[in-house]
Order: C-alpha cells, then structure tokens, then sequence
C-alpha cells in the first residue's frame, strides 16, 4: 500500500498507509485532532529495507569515504604465474 503524507494547520506532519482508492482528502492529526490535508511529494518507490539499497548506499559512500586496508585479505595463497611458457609452439618465437 502507498504511503502517503498528511500535515495539519499546526505544522505537524505524519505518514499514514492507505489503498489507492481509499486515500482520504483530509485526517484527523493524531497530536491536535485537527484535520490534516493530504500533501503532494514525491513517490517512494525504493525500498529503504532491501539488500539493494544497503548496496546502492554503501557503493555511494566508498566513493566519498574509502575503507582503510591494513592488512592484506585472507585466502588461498596463490601460486605465482610460470615465467616459461610450456606451450611447444612459443619455442619458436624470437627470445629478446
């Protein structure tokens, strides 16, 4: 259901989930009990709680605010690259 924002003639403002078809003009403010009118903002169609804005926000933020290294990352020790080719045909290349 969308979420949709109401404020009252005292300046409270406040979140409220109705139906498309449901959504009333004006409520009453849960503060003042005045009536609140319905207020015209921009759609919120991310969701805030989802692993891809986690992900969105912190590839955001290492642009500005890089993680600090200090050691180098665990794992399978790699095997340095063989410095002669085995392949029979690189043989017959020119040597420098």
């Amino acid at each position: 259901m969308p979420l949709y924002t109401f404020r009252c003639s005292e300046g409270t403002e406040f979140d409220l989930n109705f139906a498309m078809r449901d959504v009333p003009a004006s409520v009453a403010c849960p503060t003042c009990g005045e009536p609140a009118r319905r207020r015209v903002t921009a759609p919120r169609l991310s969701r805030a709680g989802s692993a891809a804005y986690r992900l969105i926000d912190s590839t955001a933020a290492s642009a500005h605010e890089p993680a600090v290294v200090t050691s180098l990352p665990s794992g399978p020790a790699r095997r340095p690259a063989p410095r002669v080719s085995q392949n029979p045909l690189h043989s017959k290349l020119p040597r420098p």
